[in-house]
């Protein structure tokens, strides 16, 4: 055999070496050739970390977050992306540079992966940050009162603590794209000049090797652009005497191209009542063909403007034009919890006929109106099951009070307009992606699903997944309503799901069937030790519903449980729960 010296060496061909020598010596001028251009990479790669944390409770925080971190990787800065849980204090006092986005939950509250982080930022302990340059960007709704408060808090924070903005904080309302991305833009461009970060490298050829993950791309149906969806099911769950009407509904996806996941929510874009818009139309003396923009008025009322909900905006007028009104009287004490209480159920209409002669005209009333937004909705199905339509489960809000007849804006839409009787596509639609709330990756980890009414809807999709994964773990779901008669919705797909040895437990509270009124947690106090047990074993918990009292009602108990069984203390109880959102197996999607 012949030893072939390597082509393209710096080997004279004259050289006194055997073929053997030449081989051994092409070896090792290459393997220097080769650290030379490991450390010209080295020198290339990027000398500065952005730390890019995000506080998300559906999911638009952390897609914004990777946005930055693409970002940032293409001006050549280092960047990763986490929650803001996930980040301790003396990991925090070792960064340099950090972006923060971050949407606020409930009244003014943390959401749910940034709590332990603001609590330890706020706390007297928390370290000085002088080394420290930052930006903050908030997501939010100018409809609450507390809008954006989650970012307003932390930016502020920040600075007390000695840290420096890189640029200052902007407050997305639920238009938030054009806004973020000029954000973006900014901090990024003063971030690599002030860093002077290298340019980034010309993109690699393409590789042979396995690809790694694929980046997640934003969807072309938004808000602006949703897909025309046909609703293939619109299906009565609750029984006709309920005291709630509870919807299954199906979406057609046909050629969207729109891939979801279980724990996902879909948005969907409502039309106001035509009744509600003829109502508003006559009192403003208008006739609806009236042009604003280029579109006739009453097209402008009914898929353009809020008049269910009325502004803030619209408040503050009224209160302004009637200082002597009962809504100024209210508002004069300024009392928020009264004045949600005096404005809950009354719509633009009753606030337009209450104030009288003092009523803004149409020309004013129209700036004064929100934008109408789209709703979204857990989905209530897998993509491994059903890949082909997207499932909602949805309770139609009606009620009656004083001398009118209320209707919720998209449940009633959905229940009573969205479909149109056709086969034609009919309802706007886009898909809200959660990574924070999906099925364990490790199909033998126990879950445990708390959801009571239409709570229920993602563990459906859950159980669903499961199923057709052929997952080991054990499935454990906590549902209640106020009748079993009347509201047990999917009864019959429960119990085959029981038979089939998928769903492992379940326990059902309904509240109205007894004289004690019994809930979720009643349920979760008497079955407190398997509970801890399921803990101890790796359960993921989550929790689905209303946000107001029952999610506050369950985490108390649930607290409750891992304190008696441990017999420890609530501190010690605390940190056993701070210790499983961190691990994200305690997670919510809650409204």
């Amino acid at each position: 055999m012949t030893l072939m010296a390597p082509t393209g060496t710096l080997i004279p061909a004259d050289a006194p070496f055997s073929a053997a020598q030449e081989s051994w010596l092409a070896g090792f001028l290459a393997g220097i050739a080769t650290a030379g251009r490991r450390e010209a990479r080295a020198v290339d790669a990027p000398t500065t970390t952005v730390d890019v944390l995000f506080g998300t409770q559906t999911g638009t925080a952390e897609f914004l977050a990777d946005e930055l971190v693409s970002g940032a990787r293409a001006r050549g800065l280092g960047a990763a992306p986490a929650a803001l849980d996930a980040v301790t204090p003396e990991r925090l006092a070792a960064m340099s540079h950090l972006l923060i986005v971050t949407s606020t939950y409930g009244e003014g509250e943390m959401p749910d992966n940034a709590g332990l982080f603001w609590e330890a930022l706020s706390a007297d302990a928390a370290p000085r940050l002088e080394g420290l340059r930052y930006a903050v960007l908030g997501l939010g709704d100018r409809g609450y009162d507390d809008f954006c408060q989650a970012a307003k808090l932390i930016d502020t924070r920040l600075e007390q603590l000695g840290a420096t903005r890189v640029h200052d904080r902007v407050d997305c309302d639920v238009d938030f794209e054009e806004p973020a991305a000029a954000w973006t833009t900014a901090v990024l461009d003063r971030l690599a000049a002030e860093t002077g970060a290298p340019a980034p490298p010309a993109p690699a050829a393409p590789s042979s090797a396995a690809p790694g993950p694929t980046p997640r791309t934003r969807s072309p149906w938004n808000k602006r652009t949703p897909y025309r969806s046909r609703l293939a099911v619109n299906r009565l769950l609750s029984s006709p005497d309920s005291a709630k009407e509870i919807r299954h509904y199906e979406f057609e996806l046909g050629d969207s191209g729109i891939t979801y996941t279980a724990g996902d929510a879909l948005a969907v874009l409502p039309v106001n009542d035509d009744a509600l818009v003829g109502a508003l139309l006559e009192h403003l003396g208008a006739h609806g063909d009236e042009d604003v923009d280029g579109q006739p008025l009453v097209e402008v009322l009914r898929t353009g403007r809020e008049v269910r909900t009325p502004s803030k905006e619209l408040v503050a007028e009224l209160v302004e034009r009637a200082p002597s009104s009962d809504l100024a009287a209210v508002v004069g004490h300024g009392d928020r919890a009264a004045l949600d209480s005096w404005l809950w159920g009354r719509d633009v209409l009753d606030l337009l006929r209450d104030a009288g002669p003092a009523a803004p005209e149409l020309p004013e009333l129209l700036p004064l109106l929100r934008p109408l937004q789209a709703r979204q909705y857990s989905i209530s199905s897998s993509p491994l099951a059903h890949p082909d339509r997207i499932h909602l489960t949805v309770a139609s809000v009606r009620y009656t009070t004083g001398h009118r007849r209320y209707e919720g804006v998209a449940s009633t839409y959905l229940a009573d307009r969205a479909g149109g009787g056709t086969d034609e596509p009919s309802a706007g639609v886009y898909l809200q992606p959660n990574t924070s709330f999906g099925v364990p990756a490790d199909d033998d980890a126990p879950m445990v699903m708390i959801g009571p009414g239409t709570g229920i809807a993602p563990f459906r999709g859950f159980l669903h997944e499961r199923a057709a994964r052929g997952a080991a773990g054990r499935n454990w779901l906590f549902f209640g309503d106020q009748h079993r008669r009347t509201d047990f919705v999917y009864e019959d797909e429960l119990a085959r799901l029981r038979e089939s040895g998928v769903l492992t437990r379940l326990d059902l509270a309904f509240s109205r069937d007894q004289a004690e009124k019994v809930y979720v947690q009643s349920r979760m106090r008497e079955q407190s030790r398997e509970l801890y047990g399921w803990l101890e074993e790796g359960a993921h918990v989550y929790v689905c519903g209303d946000a107001s009292r029952m999610a506050k009602d369950v985490e108390a108990e649930l607290l409750g449980v891992i304190a008696r069984e441990r017999g420890r203390g609530e501190e010690d109880a605390a940190q056993y729960l701070a210790d499983l959102r961190r691990a994200k197996r305690y997670v919510r999607d809650v409204y």
